[in-house]
């Protein structure tokens, strides 16, 4: 019986240990978003965006989801190329901010280019970080 306890204490331990640091999380987040926005995959892009999310000019989860298709319909082929994410933890909320660059186009060179500095909002739900606020300029 003390062996069958031990067994499920070092289980429970290294299961405590495996989780993925805060700090790292956020960053998988981050990048998640950039590929799902590559793949044009607006499902696994609103995953990680909390219910009240809000964005510039007011805008809401579905405003973006629409924002989104409308970058998509323009562009047969979209990238992101993310710079160095600067991430500030506090307690079950976080801000990350870096700069993005996005382009567009149709074949191996892209049509439109823009470089936005981004700065978002974070906050830690049932173990997962929800994008809350984003902004860019």
């Amino acid at each position: 019986m003390a062996f069958t306890a031990a067994v499920v204490l070092a289980l429970a331990l290294a299961a405590g240990c495996a989780r993925t640091p805060p700090e790292q999380a956020l960053r998988e987040a981050v990048a998640a978003m950039a590929e799902a926005a590559e793949a044009r995959d607006s499902e696994a892009l609103a995953s990680h965006l909390a219910d009240d999310f809000a964005g510039p000019d007011g805008m809401d989860r579905e405003r973006l989801r629409r924002y989104l298709a409308v970058i998509w319909l323009r562009n047969r082929e979209v990238g992101v190329t993310l710079g160095p994410l600067d991430v500030e933890l506090m307690g079950d909320r976080a801000k990350v901010g870096f700069t993005a660059a996005a382009r567009g186009g149709e074949g191996l060179f892209p049509d439109s280019a823009r470089v936005y500095q981004v700065e978002t909002g974070w906050r830690l739900e049932g173990g997962e970080w929800k994008l809350i606020s984003a902004d860019w300029r």
